[in-house]
């Protein structure tokens, strides 16, 4: 592989000095993991809970936290006979005693409970997982975890740089996070595209061409095929592709990333600018200039956590969409913002009015039973107007059920497939509004949203 390149180091220096934790907050952290290990150990000796590790796992045990992000994962493992029903009400209790001394916690769930505590400043994820010997013999998905922490903490010393590097320059180009929300690179993965290519640079250069398909498989040990656009084999299960969660859109996003990068490596790709929120005078100045029809669909954003509401918003704007299409609405593009108190779905539409008739073109004339069947139907039918053959078929111009696509919204949306707690939040009530309507919206996050939609 061609290793060239032309991205210099008072570059990397620059970035780093923006993102590398100092001293200070290195041992902060420190300070902070000793206590919450300490803490889980006194509450498990207190509830008389034997036989459990404290593990401290992710990007924190590893060094290869940005700085700012004070994130820590708490797994605390139980012997891998244990029923789970026990490590959910043992290891919940425990995460529950160590809150006791926590500003903030919050119940969370993925395949069973954990909790999320904000401790000194730190976000926290108390996680009670089975004690395996194998990544390949599981009990839970959090399982696998510690696996990934000791493969990574014994191969990535000395390129804990490049990760940091890599972790910026995905923020910089909107591809980091394998959350449902963003579909994007994992910290796991990121680590992993480091050890296998060996540096920042040698990365970039290689994902600046990849395809859909590309198959990285650092142990040589892959089972299964895999239908995703990237596929980095778990090095410690060879069964799971780590970069599953990576969208085609994001996966090619990156890929375009790292070209622009390599044509002119500036900071600007780490840290771009912040777009400002869009005012209505500049908005409507775009309505007037693009001619199309903007609709918004505002209702309350439903309470659940990103990982639940994100995959049904997508299904939403998806259904929407093909509602539209059905209706013969012609659909540019669709989004979602979510926030607080509301939650948005942008149709743009080449136009939000279609006439009052459309053309109903049947079988040609010589078909003799299937053009007869066709004719017996809208001849003579209210709200048809007159048929004529065109092309040798029959055609007949029928009256339009939905001439606006807002009313079409308006009363067919909560027949579509919406997703449970959506479904519910949009059934509550929904607005559908247009156009210089959607200046009522004020939310500033919303507007940055709308500059970045216009």
């Amino acid at each position: 592989m061609d290793t060239d390149t032309s991205i210099s180091e008072d570059l990397k220096l620059a970035v780093l000095k923006k993102i590398k934790p100092t001293e200070a907050e290195r041992k902060e952290l420190m300070a902070v993991q000793d206590e919450l290990a300490a803490e889980v150990k006194a509450a498990a000796e207190k509830l008389c809970v034997p036989d459990i590790f404290v593990k401290m796992v992710g990007s924190a045990a590893r060094g290869t936290w940005l700085s700012g992000t004070h994130d820590i994962d708490v797994f605390i493992s139980f012997p891998e006979e244990t029923s789970r029903k026990d490590l959910e009400i043992r290891g919940m209790g425990i995460a529950r005693e160590v809150a006791k001394h926590a500003e903030y916690a919050e119940d969370r769930h993925a395949e069973h409970p954990y909790l999320n505590i904000v401790y000194k400043g730190f976000d926290v994820d108390l996680v009670p997982c089975f004690r395996v010997c194998s990544a390949c013999q599981l009990k839970s998905a959090v399982d696998r975890t510690p696996f990934h922490n000791e493969f990574i903490k014994s191969r990535i010393k000395g390129r804990e740089d490049d990760v940091l590097l890599m972790k910026q320059f995905m923020r910089g180009g909107r591809v980091y996070g394998s959350e449902l929300k963003t579909q994007g690179f994992s910290g796991y993965l990121t680590e992993l595209l480091i050890i296998y290519y060996g540096s920042f640079e040698k990365t970039v250069k290689a994902a600046s061409s990849w395809k859909p398909g590309k198959k990285i498989d650092i142990m040589q040990h892959s089972e299964l095929e895999h239908s995703e656009p990237l596929v980095m084999v778990d090095p410690t299960d060879p069964k799971r592709n780590v970069a599953a969660a990576l969208s085609l859109d994001k996966f090619c996003m990156f890929i375009d990333h790292c070209r622009e990068f390599l044509k002119s490596p500036e900071i600007k790709f780490f840290f771009p600018e912040s777009p400002l929120p869009i005012e209505d005078k500049e908005f409507l100045e775009k309505l007037e200039s693009r001619k199309t029809s903007q609709l918004a669909i505002v209702f309350e954003t439903p309470d659940v956590v990103d990982d639940v509401l994100y995959p049904q918003l997508y299904k939403m704007e998806q259904a929407a969409s093909s509602l539209l299409s059905e209706y013969d609405f012609s659909v540019i593009k669709t989004g979602v913002w979510s926030g607080k108190p509301q939650t948005v779905v942008m149709l743009e539409l080449i136009s939000g009015t279609l006439p009052n008739v459309k053309k109903r073109t049947g079988p040609p004339v010589w078909v003799r039973e299937h053009a007869e069947k066709f004719k017996d139907k809208y001849e003579g039918a209210e709200n048809v107007f007159g048929g004529y053959i065109e092309n040798g078929k029959y055609v007949y111009e029928v009256h339009r059920k939905y001439t606006t696509a807002k009313g079409l919204l308006e009363e067919q949306l909560l027949n579509c497939s919406l997703g449970k707690q959506v479904y519910q939040s949009v059934n509550k009530g929904f607005e559908v509004i247009e156009n210089a309507e959607i200046c009522r919206l004020k939310d500033q996050d919303f507007r940055v949203f709308l500059r970045k939609w216009v």
